[in-house]
């Protein structure tokens, strides 16, 4: 399952490096740019914000992928769980450090801080839904949504592009979505699993570029 999302994935990558390219006739001239820390100006002849939105998408498909990851392997109770909590922790760290290219640092700290709870939080749901304690899940799904509106709260100050409500609304999605997706593997209901995970990607996606939007706009200069 998981080298099955890693390749969907790279075909998502490889599509949308195609139609960076197409929007931009001299790009197509060119060879594909080097990866790049992502505040660094676009070269010339590339889309606005192409490898910016690359970069973004790519940070947000392993949280997803990752996320299912440790999903199947808690579920099932897999010795390999340890191991994908760790890369899916070092993913929140990846996009923290993103963010922080454009507003610095600490900011990127504490992105990082909050969405590594996003994790923790998750991880406690997942235990809870387990073992059928119905009022635990509550309550920890409770702190889950708190988390999600700290997070849109933090985002939306850092740019006006990223009204609160809108962000908001995105992360209420990501958590229902991903609730989906976990209550389908309880249930071994494999057809609402794979229906689930395809939401949660696709979501995930449209919430990327929607981030990817605001800071092309809060820094046309850069880009």
């Amino acid at each position: 399952m998981r080298h099955l999302s890693m390749l969907v994935s790279t075909a998502m990558l490889a599509a949308l490096t195609a139609i960076c390219l197409l929007s931009d006739p001299l790009a197509a001239q060119q060879p594909p740019p080097p990866s790049r820390d992502p505040s660094m100006a676009r070269p010339t002849g590339e889309a606005p914000g192409c490898t910016l939105r690359q970069d973004m998408r790519k940070l947000w498909t392993d949280h997803v992928v990752w996320t299912r990851d440790y999903i199947i392997a808690a579920v099932d109770d897999k010795p390999d769980q340890e191991a994908a909590a760790k890369r899916l922790l070092k993913n929140q760290e990846d996009i923290g450090r993103a963010v922080g290219a454009f507003y610095g640092s600490q900011a990127g700290d504490a992105l990082t801080k909050l969405l590594k709870e996003h994790i923790t939080i998750a991880v406690d749901l997942i235990k809870a839904s387990k073992t059928g304690d119905n009022a635990k899940v509550t309550e920890v799904n409770g702190t889950w949504q708190r988390n999600a509106n700290d997070i849109a709260e933090f985002l939306s100050k850092a740019n006006p592009n990223w009204p609160k409500a809108t962000l908001a609304e995105m992360m209420q999605m990501h958590l229902t979505t991903t609730t989906a997706e976990v209550k389908a593997r309880l249930d071994k209901n494999w057809d609402a699993d794979v229906k689930a995970y395809d939401e949660v990607y696709e979501h995930i996606l449209k919430m990327s570029d929607a981030l990817t939007d605001g800071i092309v706009k809060q820094f046309p200069d850069r880009f």
